[in-house]
């Protein structure tokens, strides 16, 4: 992909090591991922293949301990953090979306979803507005004001998206969002971060062992022992 201002998510000779000297344990060995805005890419690789430590380095959760990382046009790591405030980088620039929706049970589905900007010092009601904006862009609107627990598993899924993309993030990071739902909600929940992605220019990686969401990617990168190896998928069309 060409150098370009819109890029979504570069990241090249990544390093992760845990400990020091004879106990040292290299997590990431040599990570290189491109991730183009409004592209869905899959990460599979084996238990303790270092998926989970990827998408937390690139989530700025946990700091590598080498490479460079693009997200959009800025730079934020580069043999050091190059953002100051981390917080607010995983706020306004990084969407997450989890196995679990862990939406907040006290709080309807609207307020769930308006939270982050309300954090981010939106007015409350421009913050509510952007939320269903984008509940009826997953077309669970007629369940705004509803509990999370009055919702179904498919539902709270959709809200937990809808979370995910209010700030408008150049990134979102998909962490097994297929692995407790059946096969026709699994494809639901693909096809529509398909579509978030190419209607936001939002650069997603969904990390899976999900088998019935594989075949939809048209690009994987697949781990092995800390190294990503770049793999042409099927690409699918949704069932």
């Amino acid at each position: 992909m060409a150098e370009s201002a819109k890029r979504g998510i570069r990241i090249e000779g990544l390093r992760k090591r845990y400990g020091s000297g004879e106990t040292a344990v290299d997590a990431l060995k040599h990570v290189d991922m491109e991730v183009a805005p409004g592209e869905v890419v899959g990460l599979i690789g084996p238990s303790g293949s270092g998926k989970s430590t990827l998408l937390k380095c690139l989530g700025a959760v946990i700091e590598p301990s080498a490479g460079r990382m693009t997200l959009g046009d800025e730079v934020i790591y580069d043999d050091g953090w190059k953002v100051r405030d981390l917080r607010a980088l995983r706020r306004d620039r990084i969407g997450f979306v989890f196995q679990a929706p862990y939406l907040i049970p006290f709080l309807d589905v609207t307020d769930n979803v308006a939270l982050l900007p309300m954090l981010a010092g939106v007015p409350n009601a421009q913050a509510r507005a952007k939320a269903l904006e984008l509940l009826t862009a997953l077309d669970v609107q007629h369940r705004a004001r509803a509990m999370p627990s009055q919702l179904s598993g498919g539902e709270q899924q959709r809200v937990a998206i809808a979370r995910g993309l209010v700030n408008r993030p150049p990134v979102i990071l998909a962490d097994e969002p297929t692995a407790p739902l059946d096969s026709a909600r699994a494809m639901s929940v693909i096809r529509i971060l398909n579509d978030m992605a190419r209607k936001f220019e939002t650069a997603i990686v969904v990390v899976t062992h999900d088998e019935k969401i594989i075949p939809t990617f048209r690009r994987i990168y697949h781990i092995r022992d800390g190294v990503t190896h770049e793999e042409a998928g099927e690409g699918r069309p949704f069932e």
